[in-house]
Protein backbone atom coordinates (compact mmCIF):
# COMPACT_ATOMS: atom_id res chain seq x y z
CA UNK A 1 0.00 0.00 0.00
CA UNK A 2 2.68 2.47 0.32
CA UNK A 3 3.40 4.19 -2.53
CA UNK A 4 6.54 4.22 -4.72
CA UNK A 5 6.03 8.07 -5.37
CA UNK A 6 5.13 11.16 -3.16
CA UNK A 7 4.68 14.92 -4.01
CA UNK A 8 5.71 17.32 -1.95
CA UNK A 9 4.10 21.08 -1.74
CA UNK A 10 6.92 23.34 -0.90
CA UNK A 11 4.88 25.87 1.59
CA UNK A 12 8.37 27.62 3.02
CA UNK A 13 7.98 30.63 0.93
CA UNK A 14 4.63 31.33 1.93
CA UNK A 15 3.63 29.35 5.30
CA UNK A 16 7.05 29.55 6.51
CA UNK A 17 7.75 32.81 5.84
CA UNK A 18 4.55 34.60 6.79
CA UNK A 19 5.29 33.64 10.36
CA UNK A 20 8.54 35.18 10.18
CA UNK A 21 8.47 39.26 11.96
CA UNK A 22 11.57 40.37 10.36
CA UNK A 23 11.11 41.58 7.11
CA UNK A 24 12.61 39.27 4.18
CA UNK A 25 13.21 41.30 0.80
CA UNK A 26 11.66 40.05 -2.27
CA UNK A 27 14.88 39.48 -3.96
CA UNK A 28 15.32 36.91 -1.52
CA UNK A 29 12.14 35.22 -1.82
CA UNK A 30 12.18 34.95 -5.24
CA UNK A 31 16.21 33.70 -4.94
CA UNK A 32 14.15 30.94 -2.83
CA UNK A 33 11.91 29.98 -5.09
CA UNK A 34 14.59 29.28 -7.78
CA UNK A 35 16.73 27.73 -5.57
CA UNK A 36 13.53 25.27 -4.17
CA UNK A 37 12.91 24.72 -8.12
CA UNK A 38 16.22 23.92 -8.59
CA UNK A 39 16.21 21.36 -6.03
CA UNK A 40 13.27 19.68 -8.37
CA UNK A 41 10.73 21.26 -5.94
CA UNK A 42 7.39 20.78 -8.52
CA UNK A 43 4.65 21.74 -5.95
CA UNK A 44 5.52 25.31 -4.40
CA UNK A 45 3.13 27.49 -2.53
CA UNK A 46 4.99 30.56 -3.42
CA UNK A 47 2.67 33.90 -1.38
CA UNK A 48 -0.72 35.00 -0.23
CA UNK A 49 -2.80 37.74 -1.43
CA UNK A 50 -3.62 38.87 1.67
CA UNK A 51 -4.08 42.33 3.11
CA UNK A 52 -0.81 43.51 4.55
CA UNK A 53 -2.22 45.11 7.62
CA UNK A 54 -2.65 41.47 8.92
CA UNK A 55 0.36 40.00 7.25
CA UNK A 56 2.91 42.74 6.58
CA UNK A 57 5.33 39.77 5.45
CA UNK A 58 3.22 39.31 2.06
CA UNK A 59 2.93 42.88 1.18
CA UNK A 60 5.31 41.86 -2.09
CA UNK A 61 2.94 39.01 -3.19
CA UNK A 62 2.13 40.71 -6.84
CA UNK A 63 6.11 41.71 -6.78
CA UNK A 64 7.51 37.61 -6.00
CA UNK A 65 4.77 36.12 -8.65
CA UNK A 66 5.99 38.46 -10.89
CA UNK A 67 9.87 37.78 -10.93
CA UNK A 68 9.64 34.15 -10.03
CA UNK A 69 11.17 32.07 -12.98
CA UNK A 70 7.60 29.63 -14.45
CA UNK A 71 9.80 26.39 -15.82
CA UNK A 72 7.52 23.94 -17.36
CA UNK A 73 6.27 21.41 -14.96
CA UNK A 74 6.52 23.56 -11.70
CA UNK A 75 2.94 24.69 -10.54
CA UNK A 76 3.08 27.46 -8.25
CA UNK A 77 -0.16 28.38 -5.71
CA UNK A 78 -0.71 31.25 -3.66
CA UNK A 79 -3.49 31.22 -1.18
CA UNK A 80 -6.37 33.65 -0.80
CA UNK A 81 -8.46 34.57 1.54
CA UNK A 82 -11.09 36.02 -0.21
CA UNK A 83 -12.43 37.61 -3.71
CA UNK A 84 -10.92 40.07 -2.94
CA UNK A 85 -7.44 37.70 -2.52
CA UNK A 86 -8.41 36.59 -5.98
CA UNK A 87 -8.87 39.25 -7.99
CA UNK A 88 -5.14 40.69 -6.39
CA UNK A 89 -3.82 37.03 -7.77
CA UNK A 90 -5.28 37.54 -10.87
CA UNK A 91 -5.49 41.47 -11.84
CA UNK A 92 -1.64 41.58 -13.15
CA UNK A 93 -2.52 38.60 -16.20
CA UNK A 94 0.24 36.17 -16.91
CA UNK A 95 2.90 38.03 -15.18
CA UNK A 96 1.02 37.32 -11.62
CA UNK A 97 -0.89 34.52 -12.14
CA UNK A 98 -0.86 31.00 -10.05
CA UNK A 99 -1.42 27.93 -11.34
CA UNK A 100 -3.58 26.83 -8.46
CA UNK A 101 -5.58 28.90 -5.40
CA UNK A 102 -5.92 27.89 -1.93
CA UNK A 103 -8.68 28.43 0.60
CA UNK A 104 -9.04 27.41 4.10
CA UNK A 105 -11.08 26.79 6.73
CA UNK A 106 -11.12 25.66 10.39
CA UNK A 107 -12.84 22.50 11.82
CA UNK A 108 -13.84 23.81 14.63
CA UNK A 109 -16.50 26.85 15.01
CA UNK A 110 -14.09 28.19 17.96
CA UNK A 111 -11.12 28.45 16.27
CA UNK A 112 -13.35 29.56 13.08
CA UNK A 113 -14.57 32.69 15.25
CA UNK A 114 -11.66 33.54 16.93
CA UNK A 115 -9.08 33.41 13.83
CA UNK A 116 -11.71 34.64 10.85
CA UNK A 117 -14.59 36.30 12.67
CA UNK A 118 -17.62 33.72 11.28
CA UNK A 119 -18.71 30.43 11.65
CA UNK A 120 -17.53 27.68 9.38
CA UNK A 121 -20.95 27.54 7.28
CA UNK A 122 -20.52 31.12 6.91
CA UNK A 123 -16.60 31.41 5.80
CA UNK A 124 -17.69 28.64 3.19
CA UNK A 125 -20.31 30.75 1.29
CA UNK A 126 -17.69 33.46 1.18
CA UNK A 127 -15.53 30.77 -0.42
CA UNK A 128 -18.07 29.29 -3.14
CA UNK A 129 -17.61 32.61 -5.22
CA UNK A 130 -14.18 32.16 -4.52
CA UNK A 131 -14.07 29.14 -6.21
CA UNK A 132 -16.40 29.24 -8.54
CA UNK A 133 -14.31 32.31 -10.11
CA UNK A 134 -11.01 30.22 -9.77
CA UNK A 135 -12.47 27.86 -12.05
CA UNK A 136 -13.55 30.07 -14.54
CA UNK A 137 -9.93 31.40 -14.75
CA UNK A 138 -8.46 27.97 -15.23
CA UNK A 139 -6.96 27.35 -11.37
CA UNK A 140 -7.06 24.94 -8.93
CA UNK A 141 -8.55 24.86 -5.87
CA UNK A 142 -6.71 23.36 -3.34
CA UNK A 143 -8.12 23.54 0.24
CA UNK A 144 -6.63 23.46 4.26
CA UNK A 145 -8.42 22.02 6.99
CA UNK A 146 -7.09 23.90 9.47
CA UNK A 147 -7.42 22.32 13.40
CA UNK A 148 -8.15 19.37 11.84
CA UNK A 149 -6.09 17.10 14.75
CA UNK A 150 -6.65 19.74 17.62
CA UNK A 151 -7.90 22.95 18.78
CA UNK A 152 -6.03 25.75 20.55
CA UNK A 153 -9.45 26.90 21.81
CA UNK A 154 -11.70 23.66 22.07
CA UNK A 155 -8.77 21.23 22.41
CA UNK A 156 -9.46 17.61 20.72
CA UNK A 157 -11.54 17.44 16.90
CA UNK A 158 -13.09 14.37 16.51
CA UNK A 159 -13.47 13.05 12.88
CA UNK A 160 -16.51 14.37 12.50
CA UNK A 161 -15.78 17.40 12.51
CA UNK A 162 -13.34 17.01 9.52
CA UNK A 163 -15.73 15.46 7.86
CA UNK A 164 -18.37 17.97 8.38
CA UNK A 165 -15.75 20.45 6.57
CA UNK A 166 -14.58 18.10 3.81
CA UNK A 167 -18.34 17.92 2.82
CA UNK A 168 -18.73 22.04 2.66
CA UNK A 169 -15.56 22.02 0.57
CA UNK A 170 -16.46 19.53 -1.73
CA UNK A 171 -20.12 21.04 -2.24
CA UNK A 172 -18.78 24.33 -3.31
CA UNK A 173 -16.19 22.42 -6.16
CA UNK A 174 -13.15 22.57 -4.05
CA UNK A 175 -10.78 19.99 -6.55
CA UNK A 176 -8.16 18.92 -3.78
CA UNK A 177 -8.29 18.32 0.15
CA UNK A 178 -5.63 19.38 2.31
CA UNK A 179 -5.88 17.88 6.12
CA UNK A 180 -3.95 20.55 8.74
CA UNK A 181 -2.59 19.80 12.37
CA UNK A 182 -2.25 23.20 12.54
CA UNK A 183 -1.08 23.14 16.58
CA UNK A 184 0.64 19.66 15.38
CA UNK A 185 -0.83 17.39 18.63
CA UNK A 186 -1.87 14.74 16.09
CA UNK A 187 -0.64 11.39 16.66
CA UNK A 188 -0.55 8.05 13.80
CA UNK A 189 -4.18 6.60 14.86
CA UNK A 190 -5.94 10.01 15.38
CA UNK A 191 -3.68 11.13 11.99
CA UNK A 192 -5.65 7.99 10.49
CA UNK A 193 -9.33 8.57 11.29
CA UNK A 194 -9.09 12.31 9.84
CA UNK A 195 -7.58 11.04 6.74
CA UNK A 196 -10.44 8.46 6.44
CA UNK A 197 -12.93 10.82 6.32
CA UNK A 198 -11.57 13.21 4.05
CA UNK A 199 -10.75 9.91 1.39
CA UNK A 200 -15.15 9.43 1.94
CA UNK A 201 -15.37 12.31 -0.56
CA UNK A 202 -12.12 12.86 -1.93
CA UNK A 203 -10.12 10.21 -4.17
CA UNK A 204 -7.01 9.07 -2.95
CA UNK A 205 -4.95 11.26 -5.14
CA UNK A 206 -6.71 14.68 -4.16
CA UNK A 207 -5.55 14.22 -0.79
CA UNK A 208 -3.04 15.51 1.35
CA UNK A 209 -1.10 15.86 4.76
CA UNK A 210 -0.16 18.82 6.53
CA UNK A 211 1.65 18.30 9.98
CA UNK A 212 3.17 20.82 11.94
CA UNK A 213 5.82 19.27 14.21
CA UNK A 214 5.22 21.44 17.65
CA UNK A 215 5.20 17.68 19.30
CA UNK A 216 7.53 15.62 17.35
CA UNK A 217 5.12 13.97 15.69
CA UNK A 218 5.50 15.02 12.34
CA UNK A 219 7.21 11.83 10.60
CA UNK A 220 5.18 9.39 12.49
CA UNK A 221 1.97 10.81 11.26
CA UNK A 222 2.93 11.15 7.59
CA UNK A 223 4.67 7.86 7.97
CA UNK A 224 0.88 6.76 8.92
CA UNK A 225 -0.55 8.56 5.95
CA UNK A 226 2.05 6.18 3.55
CA UNK A 227 0.72 3.18 5.27
CA UNK A 228 -2.89 4.36 3.49
CA UNK A 229 -1.56 5.02 0.34
CA UNK A 230 -1.70 8.89 1.13
CA UNK A 231 1.26 10.88 -1.40
CA UNK A 232 0.57 14.25 -1.22
CA UNK A 233 1.98 16.19 1.36
CA UNK A 234 3.17 19.90 2.50
CA UNK A 235 6.36 20.50 3.96
CA UNK A 236 8.73 23.61 4.45
CA UNK A 237 12.23 23.87 3.97
CA UNK A 238 15.03 24.54 7.25
CA UNK A 239 11.22 23.93 9.21
CA UNK A 240 10.23 27.64 7.96
CA UNK A 241 7.52 28.23 10.07
CA UNK A 242 6.35 28.62 13.85
CA UNK A 243 3.13 27.76 16.02
CA UNK A 244 1.31 30.75 17.27
CA UNK A 245 -0.65 28.72 20.07
CA UNK A 246 2.78 27.08 21.56
CA UNK A 247 5.48 29.68 22.43
CA UNK A 248 8.83 28.56 20.98
CA UNK A 249 7.85 25.41 19.19
CA UNK A 250 8.34 24.50 16.09
CA UNK A 251 6.10 24.26 12.87
CA UNK A 252 5.85 22.77 9.33
CA UNK A 253 7.60 19.53 9.01
CA UNK A 254 11.19 20.49 7.30
CA UNK A 255 11.01 19.38 4.06
CA UNK A 256 14.86 17.82 4.43
CA UNK A 257 13.40 15.79 7.16
CA UNK A 258 10.88 14.23 4.98
CA UNK A 259 13.03 13.73 2.09
CA UNK A 260 15.51 12.29 3.88
CA UNK A 261 12.83 9.59 5.28
CA UNK A 262 11.28 9.17 2.32
CA UNK A 263 14.91 8.42 0.79
CA UNK A 264 15.82 5.79 3.10
CA UNK A 265 12.51 3.98 2.29
CA UNK A 266 13.09 4.16 -1.78
CA UNK A 267 10.31 6.26 -1.77
CA UNK A 268 10.95 8.55 -4.98
CA UNK A 269 10.26 12.26 -4.90
CA UNK A 270 12.59 13.46 -7.84
CA UNK A 271 13.83 16.05 -5.49
CA UNK A 272 17.91 16.35 -4.66
CA UNK A 273 18.40 16.78 -1.09
CA UNK A 274 22.00 18.31 -1.41
CA UNK A 275 20.57 21.25 -3.82
CA UNK A 276 17.60 21.68 -0.85
CA UNK A 277 19.92 21.41 2.47
CA UNK A 278 21.94 24.53 0.45
CA UNK A 279 18.11 26.29 -0.41
CA UNK A 280 17.44 25.70 3.78
CA UNK A 281 20.88 26.75 4.41
CA UNK A 282 20.29 29.91 2.10
CA UNK A 283 17.05 31.46 4.21
CA UNK A 284 18.05 30.31 7.30
CA UNK A 285 21.59 32.18 6.66
CA UNK A 286 19.14 35.37 5.95
CA UNK A 287 17.35 34.95 8.73
CA UNK A 288 20.19 34.64 11.46
CA UNK A 289 19.63 31.45 12.68
CA UNK A 290 20.70 27.70 12.05
CA UNK A 291 17.67 25.04 9.78
CA UNK A 292 15.32 23.67 12.29
CA UNK A 293 15.52 20.84 10.03
CA UNK A 294 17.70 18.02 11.42
CA UNK A 295 18.71 16.42 8.54
CA UNK A 296 19.71 20.06 7.30
CA UNK A 297 21.53 20.92 9.93
CA UNK A 298 23.59 17.27 9.95
CA UNK A 299 24.26 17.44 6.68
CA UNK A 300 25.60 20.73 6.81
CA UNK A 301 27.81 19.94 10.04
CA UNK A 302 29.03 17.27 8.11
CA UNK A 303 29.99 19.44 5.10
CA UNK A 304 32.10 21.71 8.09
CA UNK A 305 29.63 23.96 9.05
CA UNK A 306 29.75 25.40 12.84
CA UNK A 307 26.78 26.49 14.51
CA UNK A 308 26.60 27.72 18.29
Amino acid sequence: MIPEHVTLVEVGPRDGLQNEAQPVATAHKVELVRRLQAAGLREIEVTSFVSPKWVPQMADNAQVMAAIARPAGVRHSVLVPNMLGLQAALVGGEVTRPDEIVVFGAATQAFSQRNINCSIEQSIARFAPVVAAAHAAGLKVRSAISCALGCPYQGEVTPDEVEHLVKLFKQIGVDHCGVADTIGVGTPRRVQAAMERALKHYPLDQVSGHFHDTYGQALANILACLQMGIHNFDTSVAGLGGCPYAKGATGNVATEDVVFMLQGMGIHTGIDLDALVDAGAFISDLLGRAPVSRVGKALLIKRGRVFA
